[in-house]
């Protein structure tokens, strides 16, 4: 999860098959194809089924090498197909890279991955999340005396069907890695006998003989095995999850064929308005399974979305919408809105509000945000998100509804670590409008209505005793330096030595 123009967060969206993504052919091209556009208009639905698996008490997965054995006579069985993850790679965001630069300061780093099933109306959110990385295990109370109190290891979270929920924890970060210029990263909580858990992206069958429990993600390939840790007895649960799936981006931060854009503006790069927030597919397409609470979901062509967030700790106070499955449109729609309190750097402990939308629309990206317009929101303590906005160009418009009591995550959090720290749910009603606007700022022409049953939202920190009514006020003086269209991944390019980690 996530918060603030400087620091927030995201989910996902419905894409026809990937026909239109044909090798050799560059996507913004296939875009502005007519035939493409045609195809986009009719799009087929995804292969789903979410058929009984297993009995609760069993274990639901089994390593895909075995698994394909198996199922090597069965053509009802979806079988993803994996690709190492290429340098230089299409609709790569900056800040896709893991952001720890070695230095013993309080940092988290944060990441998000969702698929969406529109044939079922169910989604899976996968939160994996490192503390304090410097320090592989709990510290010592000499490092305590040193250091000050610190909160370490790995947390790996999912939101899935029906809302239930699953949570394997360690204070040993030993076996995380993390890629420092991609987005690429793992963790072994229990590895094979007579087994070295990796550091690096592997294959998958590699990865099945290896680990017992773990995952790995790159922005092509997803897999993992976790066991819930039984702290979560505040939320329904899943005793495991086991899931391997491939995701064809779509939608990086910006138009399609251009250069994808920092979320926050090019001053993510360095330590200031903590924590710093990017979204790193804002919509995609993922083939493949996922086995939860007994049930093995198997989807293609599914939208997928993922994010990340880093920093010394989750925002105070924050609020957030993510949507990728729309009806009304004759395209593609990707939405990601969010807003928080945002700390202004100085001696003192000062806020504002900052906020954003973005919206992701037949190859163009709508960007609202305090550098080019304004952004204004009413956010209940539950229940309703209410958000307009406006740039040179563009007008947009959301609202969302939940009657879904939604589920506490946790997030890292300064005072307690990885704890539970916001309520989300993925069966949101949301209206999203963008309109151009007139010669005298007004509204003029529809650019698009849409709507939504399977809206993300969610409301983060705290506390939120009441409606939340915002605007963003940044200082204009401040608006011009993050808006300044500088290009630091061009900058550091000339001395690569110098570029920091994860950009």
């Amino acid at each position: 999860m996530e918060a603030n123009a400087m620091s927030l967060r995201g989910e996902l969206h419905l894409l026809s098959p990937a026909a239109r993504f044909r090798r050799g052919v560059p996507q913004h091209a296939l875009w502005r194809s007519p035939s493409i556009r045609h195809r986009l208009k009719s799009r087929s639905s995804s292969i789903i089924s979410a058929s009984s698996s297993t009995t609760e008490s069993e274990s639901v997965c089994s390593p895909s090498s075995d698994r394909q054995e198996a199922e090597s006579g069965s053509s009802s069985r979806v079988n993803p197909v994996y690709s190492p993850t290429p340098p230089n790679r299409e609709l790569r965001t900056p800040h896709s890279g893991y952001h720890f630069d070695g230095t013993t300061r309080k940092f988290f780093e944060g990441w998000y991955f969702k698929v969406s099933i529109p044939e079922v109306r169910q989604s899976f959110c996968f939160m994996y999340s490192v503390e304090s990385p410097a320090f592989t295990k709990k510290l010592s109370a000499v490092e305590v005396a040193q250091y000050g109190p610190r909160f370490t290891g790995v947390g790996a979270q999912i939101l899935g069907a029906d809302d239930k929920y699953i949570c394997q924890y360690s204070e040993d970060s030993s076996d995380f890695w993390g890629s420092r210029h991609e987005l690429m990263l793992g963790n072994t909580f229990i590895s094979a006998k007579d087994s070295k858990p990796p550091n690096k992206e592997v294959p998958p069958q590699d990865f099945s003989r290896r680990v017992l429990e773990g995952f790995q993600v790159t922005p092509l390939w997803h897999q993992g095995f976790i066991r819930d840790d039984g702290r979560s007895n505040y939320v329904e649960t899943v005793k495991t999850a086991c899931w391997e799936y491939s995701t064809r981006p779509v939608y990086g931060w910006g138009d399609v064929g251009s250069t994808q854009k920092p979320t926050a503006g090019w001053l993510a790069a360095f330590p200031v308005f903590e924590p710093h927030w990017q979204v790193c597919m804002a919509g995609g397409l993922s083939t493949g399974w996922i086995e939860w609470d007994g049930k093995r979901f198997e989807f293609q062509n599914a939208p997928s979305y993922s994010e990340k967030n880093w920093g010394g700790a989750f925002p105070r106070k924050w609020f957030w919408v993510q949507c990728n499955v729309f009806e009304g449109a004759s395209g593609e729609v990707a939405l990601t809105a969010a807003g928080g309190l945002r700390q202004i750097p100085g001696v003192t402990e000062t806020y504002e509000n900052a906020a954003l939308v973005g919206v992701h629309y037949d190859g163009k990206f709508y960007e609202f945000v305090p550098w080019n317009g304004f952004v204004e929101w009413e956010i209940n303590t539950w229940g309703f998100w209410y958000m307009t906005a406006e740039n040179n160009s563009h007008k947009v418009e959301l609202e969302a509804t939940t009657e879904d009591p939604g589920t506490t995550l946790r997030a890292p959090t300064a005072e307690a670590g990885l704890a539970p720290a916001c309520k989300d749910t993925c069966f949101g009603r949301l209206r999203l409008q963008i309109w151009e606007k007139r010669y005298d700022g007004s509204k003029g022409k529809v650019v698009l209505d849409v709507t939504s049953n399977m809206a993300a939202l969610e409301v983060g920190g705290g506390p939120w005793f009441s409606t939340w009514k915002g605007r963003t006020n940044t200082p204009e003086l401040l608006n011009r330096v993050v808006g300044a269209p500088i290009d630091v991944e061009s900058i550091f390019s000339l001395a690569p030595i110098f570029k920091p980690p994860g950009l």
